[in-house]
């Protein structure tokens, strides 16, 4: 066991790192000024509601608003009778024809349309599911969850889960009958997996804690205006002790003494076995610095990523899905053409699902690998990228290997990605990742000067560019300058200048 969980706490940042073996397997940030919004719940207002899309708009109180699907709509039954009832009687308050009670069952099934659920300007309760991401507003869900450390309520759901990874089947069921036995009628439960060892009293603490928990919820909202906020899910820093915090973390180091006295009372609370793992760091040496995580967070911003044999793996982004190319690179093998491919192709599925956890990387993932022709490597190759990905917390799916190569997978996306999180677009390009070349920028330049030069008097011709244009100007394109003088009856004065943007420049007719 050689995980750690670092935390580097200061008053603009807080950033938390996963590491394994000294290896940085994730890396999360919260900023005060860009707070994180999962968990937290909402009183909000419909303002638009979307029959085609099957979706409606909800003002919470955010700069957009948050977008709320059908399939995540929760009303309560006798809500959706009173609405039944109003809608299938007439201008006197009378059913219509005596078809109430069949018109009703008829149109609220079990897929009912989202303008049967929603109208504008409803109030209704929420909780954001998913952060806004580029121009799109929050995810929202009207299906509550409230997590512990044990236990994940759900106070709209009547349903028992366990976590997948307890497999043995005589625990699973134990906790299940013990849930069975506590829960309060119609309400849900699903036990995380650090809960697979612990005792009946202690899911019994978790889940009275919850149950309060909603109480008051409910008594807030209740007098919450609309729209606003209702109840604010815990820091990154607790959330990462609920969530990350678990009997295989070897240790937990946090260089900020106040925020560790906070994080220690919270585990004593809560998870009092683990106390004696955390650590207060005070040593000169920046808690990064000394662990190397600084560098792993630079590197985990490259596009290009080398592999250890030579080769090396390319990841785009685009608006709607990344793409990663998988390439030999410097890598060419001992025996012949097809193994040198399968062994930077295996490679590369390791490195992939280690990246994407790093860099939480959501969404549609096209991986394109190097063509195969084995059909045996080519199966040997998706079994090794399901069972990479096995580590993943996030839920994904991954399809088999194309006909061309490609892998389409998708891993669930809750919050920004690191790229997202570090990087804004550049606003030379404005994040197109291209600008024009010098000699674009040059030959527009000519062609300008050539349309001008018989409607414009003057002999001289100042010419304010970018360096790098200047240099190309003054050097390969020496000759064409020398003609453009000649036919246009000019002199031309190059001037480099450092803020000039590359592709700008400045024409100035002078006597």
């Amino acid at each position: 066991m050689q995980t750690k969980l670092l935390i580097n706490a200061s008053p603009y940042e807080n950033r938390i790192a996963l590491v394994d073996k000294n290896n940085l397997l994730e890396i999360h940030f919260e900023r005060p000024a860009e707070k994180g919004l999962v968990g937290n719940i909402y009183r909000g207002r419909v303002v638009r509601v979307l029959p085609g899309m099957q979706a409606a708009f909800v003002d919470i109180g955010l700069d957009r608003t948050g977008f709320l699907y059908v399939d995540d709509v929760h009303i309560e039954q006798h809500e959706m009778e009173q609405r039944a009832i109003a809608q299938f009687q007439d201008c006197n308050g009378q059913p219509l024809a005596g078809q109430l009670d069949s018109m009703a069952a008829a149109k609220y099934d079990k897929h009912p349309s989202i303008d049967d659920l929603l109208c504008e300007g409803q109030e209704i309760l929420v909780q954001i599911s998913k952060e806004p991401i580029g121009t799109k507003g929050a995810r929202l869900t009207c299906h509550i969850t409230l997590p512990c450390r044990n236990l994940v309520f759900m106070p709209l759901t009547d349903h028992i889960g366990i976590s997948r990874k307890i497999t043995n089947e005589d625990v699973r069921e134990r906790l299940r009958q013990t849930v069975e036995q506590l829960r309060p009628t119609g309400t849900g439960f699903i036990v995380r997996t650090v809960a697979e060892n612990i005792s009946s009293a202690d899911l019994e603490a978790d889940m009275e804690f919850l149950l309060l928990l909603w109480d008051e919820i409910q008594a807030t909202a209740s007098r919450t205006k609309v729209p606003g906020l209702v109840h604010r899910d815990l820091d990154m820093v607790l959330r990462t002790v609920r969530d990350l915090f678990t009997e295989d973390v070897e240790e937990l180091i946090i260089d900020d003494e106040q925020v560790f006295n906070r994080l220690y009372s919270f585990v004593q609370t809560f998870a009092p076995q683990l106390q004696n793992k955390i650590t207060h760091y005070n040593k000169t040496t920046p808690l990064f610095d000394a662990f190397g995580i600084e560098s792993d967070i630079s590197r985990a911003l490259d596009k290009k990523v080398w592999l250890r044999s030579g080769g090396y793996i390319i990841i785009e982004t685009t608006e709607a899905l990344t793409v990663i190319d998988v390439n030999t690179g410097r890598f060419v093998g001992k025996n012949d053409l097809a193994e040198t491919i399968f062994k930077t192709n295996m490679e590369a599925v390791r490195e992939i699902a280690y990246q994407l956890r790093l860099r939480n990387i959501g969404g549609i993932i096209i991986v394109d690998f190097i063509d195969m022709d084995n059909e045996e490597h080519r199966e040997e190759l998706y079994v090794a990228f399901q069972e990479a990905m096995q580590a993943d917390k996030s839920r994904v799916n991954i399809l088999k290997l194309s006909e061309f190569g490609l892998v389409q997978m998708t891993r669930k996306r809750s919050c920004q990605s690191l790229d997202q999180m570090l990087c804004e677009p550049c606003f030379y390009c404005r994040g197109e990742g291209k600008l024009k070349s010098r000699r674009s920028v040059c030959y527009e330049i000519f062609r300008k000067i050539s349309r001008e030069a018989t409607e414009i008097g003057g002999e001289n011709v100042m010419i304010k560019v970018h360096p790098r244009v200047a240099d190309i100007m003054l050097t390969e394109e020496a000759d064409h300058i020398e003609l453009l003088e000649k036919g246009s009856g000019k002199r031309f004065t190059i001037i480099p200048s450092e803020e000039m943007h590359i592709k700008r420049y400045e024409i100035v007719w002078s006597q």
